[in-house]
């Protein structure tokens, strides 16, 4: 059994103050959650400050990014154990803003995956198409080269370690949700490139979640689909009551 899991990723919203109210929001509710793992990746600047809330608790603590080396010359970065040290447990790799706007590339995310699985991070490993690829019918093809690059020499053991989330570009903040048909459709075409690189046993076994426009009033069909493992929600991750029906989802 995959246990589903529900990840907010904040992007470059909330003051350190408004990352610690919503978390004291959250925590009220989340800890009578059972069967799904939850999980709050804030900017850099407010994980410090969040982590003594989140000890012992069921809200788990992850990053949007990382760098691929573990120290160095690299102003602006953040080295894989800088998130360990500060209590991260996930880490988002690959979103499509970080490959839009700051040209990461198959590669490049391959490398912060290995420095990440080195470091006991646990990767969200983000893959999806343009509406342009979509149209085109290239879809499948576009998502399985991510696939491929990004999880490129990995071991089984290391694959079983990932999260993969598919977020069709054209869905991420437009409103503009895939169908659950079309959703599912992706997952299970995503599960079957798993088992081409890593094995059947190990695929079976990898979670992937849905992102693009996840909101209370798609979550609930949208996991109930067979391949669709949990949810990186964007926007409604934001404020507490809709992240928590997202939580909540039946």
């Amino acid at each position: 059994m995959r246990t589903p899991i529900i990840a907010g990723n904040w992007k470059m919203f909330k003051t350190v103050g408004e990352a610690v109210e919503l978390v004291k929001a959250l925590l009220a509710e989340v800890s009578s959650l059972e069967g799904r793992e939850v999980v709050i990746c804030p900017p850099f600047t407010a994980l410090y400050a969040l982590r003594p809330l989140l000890v012992g608790t069921r809200l788990g603590l992850g990053a949007q990014n990382v760098y691929h080396e573990t120290q160095g010359a690299y102003t602006g970065e953040i080295a894989p154990g800088m998130l360990v040290d500060v209590g991260c447990q996930y880490v988002i790799l690959g979103h499509s803003e970080r490959r839009q706007y700051f040209g990461e590339t198959d590669a490049s995310v391959s490398r912060k995956l290995r420095a990440a699985l080195t470091a006991g991070l646990t990767p969200i490993v983000c893959v999806g198409e343009t509406k342009t690829e979509r149209d085109a019918g290239q879809a499948e093809t576009v998502v399985g080269s991510q696939i491929q690059g990004s999880l490129a020499g990995l071991t089984p053991t290391e694959m079983a370690k990932c999260i993969v989330a598919y977020e069709p570009v054209w869905a991420i903040g437009t409103g503009d949700t895939a169908t659950p048909e079309d959703a599912q459709a992706m997952h299970a075409a995503i599960r079957a490139m798993l088992a081409d690189q890593f094995g059947g046993e190990t695929a079976s076994g990898v979670r992937i979640q849905y992102g693009g426009s996840v909101k209370p009033d798609n979550i609930d069909v949208l996991m109930s689909q067979a391949d669709i493992d949990g949810a990186l929600v964007g926007g409604a991750a934001l404020t507490a009551s809709s992240f928590l029906r997202i939580v909540k989802y039946q």
